[in-house]
């Protein structure tokens, strides 16, 4: 019997796979080389989100981190170095599958500082300062689509630079977009520069359209708004698809493909799932089109991997009306889509902005630790360490631990209860969840404390043996299994409201903690224990009285 394989039919399908993520773990310990030969991972795209992730994983970066705080290095030129030299090793594993599609997959993609989105000309010398300091073929470069990055993608594609144009929202920016880049290659071939050797993409977000519509749609609480929930992501990104072949079909590009020109690929990004009540693969099955590129993150690509499914057929003639008659059904909603584009391209940059200063922030810390540890000071015990610190990394990472199999159990919930205003609830809950134990990390990377990823995965395997159910049946529910699951859920927001109290305790005497943050992280989890508590009653009304109104039953 042969053995499915469906991120192997998803490539023969046409679409190029690609892993939104990247750290030195990964790099060094083979993990990328195994996702290209078991995973049919051709190329990797990063942004300052995933950089400040990678650097609070492991301690792969210390020597190199070291020898910067001992050089006197900036915090900017020290963030320069350990990202290009990821991006180049990364390059240098993926060189193989470049050298083998000809240049179109096997790329990297790293982005230009997030803090230069509205200044276009310092984005072109940050562009071709990263381009000369990787020194790969297969690089791409990332720029955020924004208005001034558009003259930005014109100027760096003359010059001969593959782009990665990123936080492309909007159908009308989309299409900006496509202007740009041909502006870029019109002028490369003014140049005399061979068109053959510049590639892009253009990365289109889809999940974050959905987060935000959904939102908007719920506040809005009729029955007509809840049923345009969840396709509005995809609605959108088909109809940018549309827009490509229009393009590519238009007189203008035809002259430029003659001349060599190749073409900028539709990227799909942010295709993980947000809502857990939503198909963990929609956003890679529903667009699984030929010549396109799909970047997930490693969860996604995981569950694609195990469970994931092509469409029966290729698009249908229909799928485009289909998708703008959705877009007319949330303006008459009264959805304002232009503003949702708007909104989350602000969002979006702010996010980067945010990340790249906790990235810089992270990096001038440890510099500083490092230099201090070489120097001799820094720890009570003779290994250098400290007691206080071993004890409230296990701490946290304890917590951290239980985070993740409470998220998975909240998220289990969900679907269990889809479609109903319990589920509805417990979504909100497991996106808040989510959120609360990113909170968490970023925390322990404040204080310098490393997720150990053994005690996580425990956690995790933990809540999935907890999936053997009171009726003594594994994976299938009983009627208990609403009361108790609601229960645990209880007692996990209360424990975690435990964690908020004592590291705001520990925030009187340590600046590396913010007070405003835990309060108000402290006020959600109390939000969140009254909901769950309504939950739990409603459960317990429903199924142990209605079980006890039946009366005892004859012998």
């Amino acid at each position: 019997m042969s053995v499915s394989d469906p991120l192997a039919e998803l490539s023969a399908a046409g679409v190029s796979v690609w892993l939104d993520d990247l750290s030195r773990e990964l790099l060094a310990g083979g993990g990328l080389e195994e996702l290209i030969a078991d995973r049919h991972v051709v190329g990797v795209t990063t942004n300052p989100t995933i950089f400040a992730s990678a650097l609070s994983k492991g301690n792969r970066y210390d020597a190199q981190l070291r020898r910067l705080g001992g050089a006197g290095t900036s915090v900017d030129d020290a963030v320069f170095a350990l990202t290009t030299d990821d991006v180049r090793s990364a390059c240098d594993i993926l060189r193989p599958v470049y050298d083998r599609t000809g240049g179109v997959d096997g790329r990297v993609s790293i982005e230009v500082d997030p803090r230069l989105a509205q200044d276009a000309d310092a984005t072109v010398v940050l562009a071709r300062r990263l381009w000369e300091a990787v020194d790969r073929p297969n690089l791409f470069i990332k720029i955020p689509a924004t208005r001034a990055g558009l003259k930005a993608i014109t100027s760096v594609v003359a010059q001969g630079i593959s782009v990665n144009v990123t936080l492309i929202f909007s159908l009308e920016r989309y299409r900006a977009v496509m202007d740009a880049y041909q502006s870029g290659l019109e002028q490369a071939l003014t140049a005399g520069c061979d068109l053959s050797t510049i590639h892009s993409v253009a990365s289109f977000f889809v999940s974050r359209v959905d987060t935000e519509v959904d939102r908007r749609l719920d506040a809005l609480a009729t029955p007509e708004a809840r049923a345009l929930r969840g396709r509005a992501g995809i609605a959108n990104a088909r109809l940018a698809h549309q827009a490509y072949e229009e393009m590519t079909a238009a007189s203008r590009w035809q002259r430029l493909a003659a001349a060599g020109a190749r073409a900028q690929r539709p990227l799909w990004a942010s295709t993980g799932v947000k809502d857990p009540s939503y198909p963990d693969t929609m956003y890679v099955s529903e667009l699984a089109v030929a010549g396109t590129v799909n970047t997930m993150p490693g969860a996604t690509l995981a569950a694609f991997a195990d469970h994931g499914a092509l469409p029966a057929g290729p698009p249908k003639a229909g799928d485009h009306a289909a998708a703008t008659a959705h877009l007319e059904a949330l303006e008459r909603a009264g959805i304002d889509f232009e503003d949702v584009t708007d909104a989350l391209e602000r969002e979006g940059l702010a996010k980067f902005e945010a990340s790249w200063k906790e990235l810089g922030d992270t990096v001038e810390r440890e510099m500083r630790s490092e230099t201090t540890a070489s120097g001799g000071q820094g720890g009570s015990r003779e290994d250098g360490g400290s007691e206080d610190t071993d004890l409230l990394a296990i701490y946290l990472n304890d917590h951290y631990s239980g985070a993740t199999g409470g998220l998975e159990l909240f998220r289990r919930a969900a679907q269990a209860q889809k479609g109903t205003q319990a589920g509805e609830a417990l979504s909100e809950l497991a996106r808040q969840i989510d959120e609360d134990r990113d909170a968490l990390a970023r925390i322990m990377s404040d204080l310098g404390v490393d997720i150990r990823h053994t005690a996580v995965a425990m956690g995790w395997l933990a809540e999935k043996a907890g999936r053997l159910k009171p009726n003594g049946h594994l994976f299938s529910r009983s009627p208990l299994s609403d009361v108790l699951e609601r229960e645990s859920m209880f007692l996990g927001v209360q424990g975690k409201a435990a964690c908020w109290r004592t590291l705001r305790a520990l925030a009187d005497t340590d600046e590396r903690l913010s007070v405003d943050r835990l309060d108000a992280l402290a006020e959600r989890a109390a939000r969140q224990s009254t909901t769950l508590e309504e939950l739990r009653l409603a459960a317990v009304t429903r199924t142990l009285r209605a079980s006890g109104s039946q009366g005892p039953s004859s012998t």
